[in-house]
């Protein structure tokens, strides 16, 4: 199982020391939510932070975009060369052809799937995308509880993968911890997102190996 700790349940007034600990503690991405206060109701970052946020990562950046204005911002965060970009399918006009342009300029291009849209709605794209991102909550806040529906969900999605797509990847984000981790990766999921359970542990290290 693969961790990629979400910055938004980090201390913001200390967050350079933050990014640092939990690269050291094992994490394997950096997880940034970006939301616009629009297609999710919370605001959270923007370049100025991010750019700073990169130079003291040293783990690759798991980008997720919570927009309206996808291609916009798809562009405004490629210069940092995270490993991967994620995008709603709910929101994407032209969904092909943006994921085309993420993997032109280098990163990963994958799609995020709310919690009531169906795993199905891939049927047609999941051959051009290297990672499907499942919301086990409603996005736009941190720290909500874990909708258990995404377990059937993934098993489903990783039928449709082994199908179209092998090397494809499943991420999961939202109320992930110790408890329902076993689940996940029973379901085939390689990556989840993790933040509260994560940055409110007095140990970062033990949080982290603890899902792994």
């Amino acid at each position: 199982m693969l961790v990629a700790p979400s910055i938004l349940s980090a201390n913001f007034l200390e967050l350079g020391k933050e990014v640092e600990s939990i690269c050291k503690a094992g994490a394997d991405f950096v997880h940034l939510d970006i939301m616009d206060g629009h297609f999710v109701p919370n605001l959270t970052f923007g370049m100025p932070i991010l750019s700073q946020v990169a130079k003291v990562a040293t783990k690759p950046l798991d980008i997720h975009l919570m927009v309206e204005n996808v291609d916009f911002f798809v562009d405004y965060f490629l210069p940092l060369k995270p490993r991967f970009v994620s995008v709603h399918i709910e929101e994407v006009k032209h969904l092909h052809r943006t994921i085309s342009h993420i993997r032109s300029q280098g990163s990963s291009p994958a799609i995020v799937l709310n919690p009531h849209t169906s795993e199905q709605e891939l049927q047609y794209i999941i051959q051009d995308v290297d990672m499907v991102l499942l919301m086990s909550v409603n996005p736009g806040f941190g720290g909500q509880s874990f909708i258990s529906s995404v377990i059937p969900k993934a098993q489903n999605l990783k039928n449709l993968i082994l199908q179209k797509n092998p090397q494809c990847l499943i991420e999961v984000d939202g109320g992930v911890n110790d408890t329902n981790i076993l689940a996940l990766k029973n379901a085939g999921v390689d990556i989840v997102v993790a933040g509260s359970f994560i940055f409110d542990a007095n140990d970062y290290k033990k949080a982290i190996d603890s899902l792994k």
